[in-house]
């Protein structure tokens, strides 16, 4: 939800402090609930937990590089442009901490939609839902489209409220195993 609610503080393109703050206290709740998810397939899936969940927390990582880059932007009256050239002086960097990291939150968040479809923890469309959010999540987030953003946050508002939803409701250990089904080694 915060990460929703950031979006509608961009302005003219640039995230600025308001939005970078909303971004990094995201990512907390995106570290936490993506814990969950995949403590809850790691008996059914655990070869793809040992891998990707480091890759996901890394992606949120990159997440929240954004959102202080966001920030110092606004705090250094820099504009995005400026800011993107400026880190490109340094590649290792700017590959390590912003590009490749920041890849991996949509390319981990598809995959698990992927997973977690294929060893029915949840419903197709859920799965479904995840999948077409991590997909559209980078198409708002490069060009910085608005209205593409709120749909893009809102495809990944619904299928992981579901989850907390049942979160909530069952025992952690037993939340996704609900549905008997596939395993993935």
């Amino acid at each position: 939800m915060l990460q929703g609610l950031s979006t509608f503080f961009w302005n003219d393109g640039s995230q600025g402090i308001d939005t970078g703050t909303l971004i990094v206290l995201a990512t907390v709740c995106w570290i936490v609930g993506l814990t969950a998810v995949f403590r809850g397939i790691e008996d059914r899936a655990p070869r793809y937990t040992a891998i990707a969940y480091p890759l996901a927390m890394y992606g949120c990582v990159g997440g929240a590089t954004f959102g202080v880059q966001g920030m110092l932007e606004e705090l250094f009256r820099s504009d995005h442009t400026e800011a993107v050239r400026l880190i490109g002086e340094h590649p290792s960097a700017a590959y390590l901490a912003f590009w490749f990291a920041g890849s991996l939150f949509p390319l981990s968040v598809f995959a698990l939609g992927a997973v977690l479809t294929r060893v029915r923890a949840v419903p197709a469309a859920v799965g479904v839902l995840i999948c077409a959010g991590a997909l559209a999540f980078p198409l708002s987030r490069i060009p910085r489209e608005p209205l593409v953003a709120h749909l893009a946050d809102l495809l990944l508002l619904v299928p992981f409220a579901y989850l907390a939803v049942r979160l909530a409701r069952n025992r952690p250990d037993r939340v996704l195993r609900a549905t008997a089904g596939a395993q993935l080694r």
